[in-house]
């Protein structure tokens, strides 16, 4: 026994005398090692000499004359990954690299600054954008050639384009350089518009018609490929549609929301929704799960459930919460900001969509007896199927077609399918999960706060309020510096880069969205410090707008102000709309009088392009329709604002206390004998009611 034991020690000691060290597992390390970002951490090991983004690189650039080539993503990226598997994980390509340029390594989603400047430069030179996006600079930084997505010899015959111009004839770069730097400071520019101020119906209308030419009107969405959801888009539209009455409008909202949340964007099994659909009826996504996607369709499909009692929506907000809370939740209550999109096979590839999709023989193995109704349900057929003989689940037929085709109940059916969803979850286990992205932003954050409180707001359900709040107990405590200010990252334990206009913006937006479900002032409050420090930072006297970085940061080619609408809106549409609330909730003239001057500056612009401005022209419908002031104070007051929110009022901003308030509309009001709900419009009030119903006729006049 006693040999025995010294044999097993001597094996253990060997083995560990003998294991590899990190560099002989990976052959090449490069200085991106010493980063947190797990996109730079991905390229890591690449034969490519990789440099962060900081001032060392940017000096070693300019010492050595070289040309800078600038290589941006995020790590749910496939395509980012695609790129790197077929170039710059090739010694051949990394030699071009390193010989000819100082490489450098950015995570568009921690510096989004430098993304939106190299973004501009790739699509005033290219027409369009994407990620991974490719540029190439001269020392001093500025642009002089980009794309997105290269294949191998794509890349390496740019490369050696480029190298041979700035060898032989620098000055023709040099030239390029100084045009490309005006466009792209033109693109960004905002001029105050001295034009007088009129927000009306008939430029909505005008506005909504120009939409209305892009929509599909069998699919849903827009009409192209690939597919984005477009949140904000659809909040206008659904808003406009309940203000004007147009039903054709709003069923061409819910025909969207229901074809995206039966489609194979959303995931049938575990929640959640990928980024976009490279078709265009929503089948097949590209796999990635972001945090703002979610965040926002929850906030979406919450407001559709009051107008529509749409059950479907209800179940959209619930699982996809649940998705939230199961894979990007961390346990002192931040969000984590991604899934990829791809994940390890069992032959140990990364591969699109592994985690998600299914063989025929694989379904029919696993669901036996129950295959015939589930092959029905999620379409296992060719309307199903992707490629590689690989199905994606969707769905095109209702429960109750699927009752009456199979004769069986709805009881039946529902347990049907709780019955699949067990076995195949199940079956997921022993598949690798994507990647996780666990940095945490605090723009991001701030938006699934805010998706989190409005369906608490809209389904009562108080665990939902309890995240929201332990994630901005996080805010405030990791991210929210001593001098007011706030970071924009989270990882490890650390908070670092300063934030950006996207973080104060959506923070203030989510801390206002809180106050009107808690009443809980400090909120409201913490909202006006930030709005306060960020005029400090942030405000462009000139254009009445707002630069995306800080006045403490240091400059780039631009300091740009985004203003226009995408995916996720733009930082000033939300900082209008936080100053437009503020200002009544304060009787701040100055927000007012910004307000008001930030949307006519975009209302020229606005008219031609709507779908690029919908978070703007969700504010002008503030201007257009009667806005109301809701005062609910009394100690009944959280039980009548739980009554109100029954209702969709999206006219309506709430103050409330249950007890003496000094804000401007709480002021004086308390009675400690009744809860009295005050409906108010431009400075003028109804006479006070206690009975909810009163107080919703009110507002629905």
């Amino acid at each position: 026994m006693k040999h025995t034991l010294i044999l097993t020690i001597f094996i253990i000691l060997c083995s560990c005398l003998n294991s590899p060290t990190d560099s002989e597992i990976h052959k090449y390390t490069n200085e991106l090692i010493n980063e947190t970002s797990l996109y730079l951490l991905q390229h890591a090991h690449n034969p490519v000499n990789w440099h962060a983004w900081n001032n060392e690189t940017l000096k070693k650039a300019q010492s050595e004359k070289k040309l800078i080539l600038i290589s941006v993503g995020y790590a749910a990226c496939h395509w980012c990954h695609v790129m790197e598997h077929e170039s710059f994980k090739d010694t051949l390509v990394a030699q071009i690299m390193n010989d000819n340029f100082i490489n450098i390594k950015v995570d568009r989603e921690e510096r989004p600054d430098i993304d939106q400047v190299y973004m501009n430069a790739v699509q005033l030179i290219t027409g369009n954008g994407g990620w991974p996006m490719n540029v190439v600079a001269l020392p001093d930084g500025r642009p002089v050639w980009g794309g997105t997505y290269f294949t191998k010899d794509q890349w390496v015959n740019a490369l050696k384009q480029i190298t041979k111009t700035y060898k032989e004839t620098p000055d023709k770069l040099v030239q390029f350089a100084n045009k490309l730097e005006e466009g792209i400071k033109s693109i960004s520019a905002v001029k105050f518009n001295p034009e007088d101020i009129d927000f009306n119906h008939i430029y909505l209308e005008k506005a909504v018609q120009t939409f209305s030419a892009s929509f599909d009107k069998i699919n849903g969405g827009f009409n192209k490929a690939p597919k984005f959801m477009m949140p904000n888009n659809l909040e206008f539209l659904l808003r406009y549609a309940w203000h004007a009455k147009d039903e054709n409008l709003l069923d061409f909202v819910n025909l969207t929301l229901v074809k995206m949340a039966t489609g194979g964007i959303f995931d049938q099994l575990e929640g959640g929704f990928s980024r976009y659909s490279t078709d265009t009826n929503w089948h097949i996504p590209h796999f990635e799960k972001m945090l703002y996607d979610n965040a926002q369709l929850v906030s979406l499909y919450s407001n559709a459930y009051l107008i529509s009692k749409n059950e479907l929506y209800k179940n959209v907000v619930e699982q996809t919460l649940d998705f939230i809370e199961k894979n990007m939740t961390a346990k002192n209550g931040a969000f984590f900001s991604s899934l990829d999109a791809d994940s390890l096979t069992s032959e140990n590839e990364l591969e699109e969509g592994a985690y998600y999709t299914w063989t025929l023989d694989e379904l029919q193995q696993i669901l036996k007896k129950d295959f015939t109704l589930f092959k029905d349900y999620y379409n296992i057929d060719k309307y199903g199927l992707w490629e590689n003989d690989k199905y994606v689940l969707i769905r095109k037929t209702s429960d109750a077609d699927i009752i009456a085709k199979h004769n069986i109940s709805r009881s039946e059916l529902e347990n049907s399918k709780l019955r699949w969803k067990s076995i195949l979850l199940k079956h997921k286990t022993k598949r690798n999960k994507p990647r996780l992205d666990d940095k945490t932003l605090t723009s991001w954050n701030a938006m699934m706060l805010k998706g989190y409180t409005d369906a608490y707001r809209v389904f009562e359900n108080q665990k939902y309020l309890d995240i929201a709040i332990k994630n901005a107990q996080f805010i405030l405590k990791n991210q929210l510096r001593n001098d007011g200010g706030l970071n924009h990252n989270y990882k490890n334990g650390t908070s670092t880069i300063n934030g950006y206009l996207e973080d104060y913006t959506n923070t203030i937006e989510a801390f206002i969205t809180l106050y009107e479900n808690t009443l809980d002032d400090s909120w409201l409050l913490t909202s006006k410090k930030l709005t306060d420090y960020t005029f400090k930072y942030f405000f462009n006297e000139g254009s009445s707008m707002f630069h995306f970085t800080s006045s403490k940061d240091k400059s780039l080619i631009s300091r740009n102000i985004e203003y226009r609408d995408n995916v996720i809106p733009a930082s000033n549409s939300i900082m209008a709309k936080n100053l437009f609330k503020l200002s009544h909730y304060f009787d701040e003239k100055k927000y007012e009088r910004v307000a008001k001057a930030m949307l006519n500056n975009i209302k020229p612009e606005a008219s031609e392009y709507p779908s690029g401005y919908s978070n703007w022209l969700e504010l002008m419908l503030n201007y257009t329709q009667p806005y109301y002031e809701v005062a609910i104070v009394g100690t009944a007051a959280k039980e009548k604002l739980k009554e109100l929110n029954k209702t969709f009022i999206p006219n309506k901003m709430i103050a409330g206390s249950t007890k003496n308030s000094n804000l401007p509309l709480l002021e004086n009001r308390y009675n400690p004998q009744e809860t009295l709900i005050y409906v108010c419009v431009n400075k003028m009030c109804k006479l006070p009611v206690s009975e909810t119903k009163d107080a919703i006729k009110f507002l629905l006049e």
